[in-house]
């Protein structure tokens, strides 16, 4: 992706995606070196996503690899948090009612 992309502010989409419940705690785990972005180190909350970047999310005793499929309005729902990312799996199948 080309920089004139328009982008959104990391520590904004994990909180959007729902990958955190405060814009706070995103902030505080991309300053504590808790994410990568297309497998470089972050450590700036205002660094701007787009489509198709990869980041890897290291929180809650996971790591999580997301690419980014858009950026999002708003904080919305489950559902319309889902559609902002896609997660590679480790080719294991969680069981029904399993937290991701």
């Amino acid at each position: 992706m080309s920089e004139a992309t328009p982008g959104l502010r990391l520590d904004k989409w994990l909180w959007h995606a729902r990958v955190f419940k405060t814009r706070g705690l995103a902030a505080a785990r991309i300053e504590g070196g808790g994410i990568r972005v297309n497998g470089q180190p972050c450590r700036k909350p205002g660094r701007a996503v787009r489509p198709g970047d990869v980041l890897t999310v290291s929180a809650y005793q996971q790591v999580r690899v997301l690419t980014v499929l858009a950026l999002g309005e708003r904080r919305g729902p489950a559902s319309e948090a889902q559609l902002l990312f896609s997660e590679e799996r480790d080719g294991l199948i969680d069981p029904p009612g399993m937290p991701r």
